[in-house]
């Protein structure tokens, strides 16, 4: 277990080690939390990084540092999807998924599992601020209904019942859509 307090004080003082060993911990979750809204694998590793660059960025600030890591980088990493979003309503692209070309399935498979989960983005997509926010850190990010309820500044049964209106909502969409 990670004793943050004393991980964060070593790291406003830039210690290699530290920032290194908050990467570590914490990248892998950043990663999940923002590819459950970011159906680009490229812009999801991008938007990853970001995240720690901003920490990285705020620790070196004189004034307004980070005063806790997990809620910080989970706060940043809603707020960097938010900005990609925003960026991407002013152009109209296509991703294009390089894993069509995947060896270990056909390509009927392969494009099958890739419009159900583009289905399932646009989805989430359709979903309120808070339901998207409550499924991606419970299922994306893994955490613990408490410490979503901490970092959403919403009681632990708020929580749960945001949860079970965000899936019933999700399976409903994903019915109509079939």
């Amino acid at each position: 277990m990670l004793d943050e307090n004393a991980l964060l004080r070593k790291a406003q003082a830039l210690d290699q080690d530290a920032l290194a060993q908050i990467h570590e911990a914490y990248y892998g979750a950043i990663y999940r939390y923002i590819s459950f809204r970011v159906d680009d694998l490229r812009a999801v590793e991008d938007l990853t990084s970001e995240v720690f660059t901003r920490f990285l960025g705020a620790l070196r600030k004189r004034f307004d540092r980070p005063n806790s890591i997990h809620p910080w980088l989970y706060g940043t990493a809603s707020l960097v999807v938010k900005e990609y979003y925003r960026s991407q309503s002013q152009w109209n692209l296509v991703a294009l998924d390089e894993s069509v070309a995947a060896e270990e399935m056909g390509p009927a498979q392969t494009t099958e599992e890739m419009w159900t989960q583009r289905e399932l983005h646009e989805a989430i997509q359709e979903l309120t601020e808070d339901q998207q926010t409550v499924l991606s850190l419970r299922f994306g990010g893994n955490l613990p209904i408490k410490e979503v309820s901490a970092l959403m500044e919403k009681s632990e049964g708020a929580v749960k019942m945001l949860q079970v209106r965000a899936v019933s909502a999700l399976a409903r969409q994903m019915v109509e859509r079939k």
